[in-house]
C-alpha cells in the first residue's frame, strides 16, 4: 500500500512543477490571476493530483 502512495505523490509533485512553470511562464503568482484560471488543463490536472493524493484513489463524491 506504500507504493500506492508513492504514486499518488509523485503525480502531485509532477503536476505541481507544471503548475509553478505555467505560472511563470505567464509571469502570475496565482492561478486566481491568470485570465484562463477555468478552462486551464494544467490547472484542472493539478486539483485532480491534489484530490487523488488526498483520496489515495478512492472514490468519493468529489466532483470536478
Amino acid at each position: 500500500m506504500h507504493e500506492t502512495n508513492d504514486v499518488y505523490e509523485a503525480k502531485l509533485d509532477e503536476a505541481k512543477e507544471s503548475l509553478d512553470k505555467c505560472q511563470t511562464s505567464k509571469g502570475v503568482e496565482s492561478c486566481l490571476k491568470c485570465p484562463q484560471l477555468l478552462e486551464c488543463p494544467t490547472r484542472t490536472l493539478y486539483v485532480r493530483a491534489v484530490y487523488e493524493s488526498m483520496s489515495k484513489g478512492a472514490t468519493g463524491g468529489f466532483d470536478f
